[in-house]
């Protein structure tokens, strides 16, 4: 169980994972834009994606989770 939040503020590129999919450590999660630059968000710790509340689009700020797992 757990979450991964935005690192800073940016817009989300890509969503690579959906809910019940399984992920290993390091594996991407979401790509976010910012300062011009594409940053890859990857998982800390194995694990099965419980929610993405993250949509690609969408503009978040540091600290928003992108991602939980169960």
């Amino acid at each position: 169980a757990g979450s991964v939040t935005a690192p800073m503020p940016g817009t989300v590129l890509d969503v690579k994972v959906a809910p019940g999919q399984a992920v290993n450590a390091g594996d991407v999660l979401i790509v976010l834009e910012a300062m011009k630059m594409e940053n890859e968000i990857t998982a800390l710790a194995a694990g099965t994606v419980d929610t993405v509340p993250a949509a690609k689009g969408a503009t978040v700020n540091a600290g928003d989770v992108l991602v939980t797992f169960k």
